[in-house]
């Protein structure tokens, strides 16, 4: 089941070019976001360093580095992240199923006794992707939903807990893979608010209600004039 606090089903993304611009962040966020969201961006301008900086405030991290590599190297990356004590890293569905049991098995090992590992979950089909995109440009014959619900089901076979995938694709998901498979949500917007490169969009409130575990939100928070109120008024819309 997702968890029952609003506050813990909201991950702020850290999309900054620097790590003071994340400090900044989570400054005017402090006593209202408890997740945080580091991908590529910040973790190649300052590295582990982002990590820390988070966990010095008391809040937890998703790594969004989306691994996709062979077995072996994907392996050692998800050891590493599970050393850094994140709460949650992904991985690329289409790296295969070998790819991803490595991350899932690797990441176990790695979590020192007593200490909760982190969920492993898979990347499904990009939110910047639309049906058009992924069959003239990837030459996948199936629809959106189909090659979802296929990598997910590929995914779980692996050992992972997760999936990364748009709000159209929650309901779908959970009928197919039950209440306690874990999915994380990116291409969450309030209503009337700019979709940026995103396709597969909906509420928060939308998302939410569908059922899905954790909601990642960047721009319409961080690129708001006060971040915090736009923070509160999401957790607002998630509330039971």
């Amino acid at each position: 089941m997702p968890p029952r606090e609003p506050a813990d089903r909201l991950i702020v993304a850290l999309d900054v070019d620097a790590l003071d611009a994340a400090l900044a962040l989570m400054d005017r966020l402090d006593g209202l976001v408890r997740r945080y969201k580091i991908g590529s961006q910040l973790f190649t301008a300052c590295g582990p360093a982002a990590v820390e900086a988070v966990h010095k405030r008391g809040a937890a991290v998703f790594l969004d580095l989306k691994f996709h590599d062979i077995p072996s190297t994907v392996a050692g990356a998800a050891r590493e992240a599970a050393r850094l004590g994140v709460f949650m890293f992904d991985v690329h569905a289409c790296g295969g199923r070998a790819m991803m049991q490595a991350a899932a098995e690797a990441a176990a090992a790695a979590t020192p006794p007593g200490a909760r590992r982190p969920l492993a979950i898979a990347v499904t089909v990009l939110t910047s992707l639309d049906r058009a995109a992924l069959q003239r440009e990837l030459r996948v014959a199936s629809s959106v939903e189909g090659h979802v619900l296929h990598l997910a089901g590929l995914a779980r076979a692996a050992g992972l807990d997760g999936c990364v995938a748009s709000p159209g694709e929650i309901a779908p998901l959970r009928n197919h893979l039950g209440a306690g498979w874990v999915i994380v949500t990116p291409g969450v917007r309030p209503a009337g608010s700019d979709p940026h490169d995103q396709s597969r969009v909906a509420t928060p409130a939308a998302a939410a209600r569908a059922g899905a575990h954790y909601l990642v939100v960047g721009r319409p928070i961080t690129a708001a004039p006060d971040p915090a109120a736009a923070a509160r008024a999401i957790l607002h819309d998630i509330s039971p």
